[in-house]
């Protein structure tokens, strides 16, 4: 079984690239995946064909700037000219209405890796009446001091050099400082995952690795200081199921620090049904781990608790 892939106008001009797999019976629910930054939805396949073989069916899509999906506005590595952020959450929306109106008696969960869990806890302040469930997954919000200095830095950057084109400052403190931490390094890519096959395979994928653009890296810090806002978070409704996962050697993710502080916050807003999962020896991609087959296999099992 394949992804089945098909065209989405979303409302912000964007032509969403859209992913379709069905369960293999009669399904629980619809669980909407959405990937992390510089890569793309291609890399789930094997993720959704556990899904599906659970009875769930798979929707998915690439972010504007990234995969297969077009935007006049959005070249590879580039939300967009004004307002990416919002329309990145505004696509999300576009892809949730199409499974509700495709799907009206099946509840839909929201996954998100990475970037895409940042995209989902926007999401889920925002819409949290629209979906059943959120997983947010690898990725952490901190706002703050270092918000304020990377934003600041990036700012700089953006003055001299221009929104459009790739930001050296951030690649700098995210992916290479990142890598930094698995010396002496096999790539640039070692902070990934612990499994040098799937860092292979992403490295040798043209659709993985290029650069964002300052104005990309940009939306993304809204995104982060949004979640960041305890204001904000509050605004998500209290029962809404929320799965949490991390690797404990995730620079990304502060080591999975970033993650307990978000899942301690979401708690405190008075939210009742909040997991959070460490796995101590992973790194960034639960999904391409060497544990992998154990991390979905988990998921599953909280997804049946709930929809079983």
């Amino acid at each position: 079984m394949a992804f089945r892939k098909s065209k989405l106008t979303s409302p912000t001009g964007a032509e969403l690239q859209l992913y379709e797999m069905n369960s293999t019976g009669k399904p629980k629910a619809v669980i909407h995946i959405t990937h992390g930054m510089c890569e793309h939805i291609g890399r789930y396949e094997q993720f959704a064909k556990v899904l599906t073989a659970n009875q769930y069916h798979v929707v998915a899509h690439d972010h504007r700037g990234h995969g297969l999906t077009t935007a006049p506005d959005a070249p590879l590595g580039t939300f967009a000219k004004s307002d990416g952020w919002n329309k990145v959450v505004q696509d999300v929306e576009a892809v949730n209405d199409k499974i509700r109106s495709q799907y009206p008696d099946l509840p839909i969960v929201y996954f998100g890796h990475s970037m895409g869990a940042i995209v989902g806890l926007s999401y889920c302040v925002k819409h949290s009446d629209k979906i059943a469930a959120s997983a947010l997954w690898n990725s952490g919000v901190d706002g703050g001091l270092l918000l304020a200095v990377y934003g600041f830095l990036l700012k700089l950057e953006r003055m001299f050099k221009g929104s459009d084109v790739p930001s050296q400052i951030a690649k700098k403190l995210a992916f290479e400082d990142w890598n930094k931490k698995f010396k002496p390094n096999r790539t640039e890519s070692d902070w990934l995952t612990r499994d040098e096959a799937e860092v292979d395979k992403y490295i040798a994928d043209p659709l993985c690795g290029f650069d964002a653009s300052n104005g990309l890296w940009g939306n993304v810090l809204e995104g982060v200081k949004l979640g960041g806002s305890n204001q904000e978070t509050a605004k998500i409704r209290k029962d809404l199921p929320l799965h949490m996962l991390a690797g404990g050697k995730d620079p990304c993710s502060d080591n999975g620090k970033a993650v307990e502080r978000l899942h301690a916050r979401l708690e405190k807003t008075g939210m009742t049904d909040v997991s959070l999962t460490i796995h101590k020896e992973n790194r960034h991609e639960a999904l391409n781990e060497l544990n992998r087959d154990e991390v979905m296999q988990e998921f599953v099992d909280w997804l049946d608790e709930r929809f079983g």
